[in-house]
């Protein structure tokens, strides 16, 4: 740990210098995150947060979920709740499904251990950032969107089944943040402006980092630097990613820097999780699994349709 910290501290030093010598090139880069924020997360995002949260407190949730409850009981070892959260979270993206299961565990709604296990298929991207942004916008074809958002949704699936038997200790109430009270609506809209301005400092801040690794990432390999800056930032990976590689390679790299969602994404989601006091090194793992999945299936679904 002591290691971690040193290590950690010199390279926080070395962007401070950075940023003092160069400020120009950083405050430019840091109003590119907020404006990547302000432009594609904030008016996608924002609305997905607000709304659910008003359905969880109406009690429309539990009734939606009723339908599911064998399947999702069967498969996954989960409460009828997670397939509602799946669906927003496949519909909406990240960070909403992190968020949506910790606000049901503050609510009393699910347990520690369900929550655990909801995370590792409930963590997504939607289709408007996979197939809208990367797909038709960066890759220019609508068609390679489908092909990773079909590949991103069933590793997702899959990953949910290997964690079905996952367990945590639970917590005494007490603990929570919160109780089964709900929340007004001046609470609700704190509460969702909080979520989603947390996410853009994230996004900004690495913007920043990604510039300081910047003369490091310069010497290596094209394909190779676009992947590292996809492991920390997801759309800077993939902006990368569709200048430097065939498309074959092209979907397969973008599949899997998607599904593990990046440090940038992983931090997004955790600040959510972190109410439930989730072990940060599980939500990686399963992060990393949710990757190797769908690139898995990326790889055949690329080979089927013969790119």
């Amino acid at each position: 740990m002591k290691k971690y910290r040193f290590f950690l501290s010199i390279f926080v030093i070395y962007i401070i210098v950075n940023m003092v010598i160069f400020p120009k090139l950083y405050i430019n880069q840091t109003l590119s995150g907020l404006s990547a924020w302000a432009m594609n997360v904030l008016p996608s995002v924002l609305p997905f947060m607000f709304f659910t949260k008003v359905l969880s407190n109406l009690g429309t949730v539990e009734r939606f979920s009723g339908f599911f409850a064998r399947p999702m009981q069967k498969f996954f070892n989960s409460p009828a709740l997670s397939s509602y959260v799946f669906l927003m979270s496949i519909i909406s993206g990240y960070p909403v499904g992190a968020k949506m299961t910790a606000d049901l565990y503050e609510s009393n709604k699910i347990s520690r251990s369900e929550a655990f296990r909801m995370t590792s298929f409930c963590s997504t991207s939607g289709p408007m950032f996979i197939i809208g942004a990367v797909g038709a916008g960066m890759l220019c074809s609508a068609k390679f969107g489908y092909i990773i958002f079909l590949a991103h949704a069933l590793g997702a699936f899959i990953n949910g089944f290997l964690y079905r038997k996952v367990k945590a200790e639970e917590l005494p109430v007490t603990e929570k943040q919160n109780n089964n009270t709900k929340q007004d609506l001046n609470g609700m809209i704190v509460d969702s402006a909080i979520s989603i301005i947390a996410v853009g400092v994230i996004i900004a801040i690495f913007f920043v980092v990604i510039t300081s690794l910047s003369p490091i990432l310069n010497l290596l390999p094209a394909p190779l630097a676009s992947i590292f800056a996809g492991l920390i930032e997801i759309t800077k990976g993939c902006m990368d990613i569709s200048t430097c590689m065939p498309s074959a390679f092209a979907i397969i790299a973008s599949t899997f820097i998607i599904s593990f969602g990046g440090i940038s994404t992983i931090l997004q989601s955790f600040t959510m999780l972190n109410r439930l006091k989730m072990p940060i090194w599980l939500f990686v793992l399963q992060k990393f699994t949710h990757a190797i999945l769908a690139t898995l299936i990326a790889v055949i679904l690329v080979l089927i349709c013969g790119f």
